[in-house]
């Protein structure tokens, strides 16, 4: 097991327990979250797994994904109203979206973008919300497509049970 590999499985299980772990009701900060740190520490590993996949040849768009997660873990953590960072972060989707195109790799670079954008505005939604579950699970589903397509398997992984716990958590709060 080589040390690129060691660390997205490192991060692909600190986010997958984030994903499943419960929102704490009540909360007043989302930086008092456990469900919350561990999305940012695994998004911060994943973003270090990514670059590390990418200077051994692997592509550029799961580095992009990172990095807006991190912008968006930031944004969470930070407890910035969704008036101000669904916005940048729709903005900043939109950017790659135009830059996807410019690279373009073909129609899976499409199905990237959307999850991208997905995850990224799920992150910052606001805590237990229905707009935060539908983001993120669709978002994952999507991001799962694309790493099928690449043939990359940690985060193929990684979205796929980032999805069900999402989508599970999302189908509990329509119950309510």
């Amino acid at each position: 097991m080589d040390y690129i590999f060691l660390t997205g499985l490192i991060g692909s299980l600190i986010l997958v327990t984030g994903a499943a772990w419960p929102d704490k009701k009540g909360l007043t900060h989302p930086a008092k979250s456990f469900k919350n740190w561990l999305f940012a520490i695994g998004g911060f590993i994943m973003l270090l797994y990514a670059i590390l996949g990418y200077l051994q040849g692997g592509t550029i768009f799961f580095v992009l994904l990172q990095i807006l997660i991190v912008i968006s873990s930031i944004f969470m953590m930070l407890n910035t109203p969704d008036k101000i960072d669904t916005p940048i972060i729709s903005l900043c989707g939109l950017a790659l979206i135009i830059w996807s195109l410019y690279l373009f790799e073909g129609y899976n670079t499409i199905f990237f973008v959307l999850g991208l954008s997905g995850v990224g505005l799920g992150y910052a939604f606001k805590m237990g919300s229905f707009r935060r579950g539908l983001a993120l699970t669709l978002g994952s589903i999507l991001i799962a497509i694309f790493s099928f397509i690449e043939i990359n398997w940690v985060f193929f992984w990684l979205n796929a049970f980032f999805a069900v716990f999402s989508g599970y958590y999302l189908l509990k709060s329509l119950k309510k």
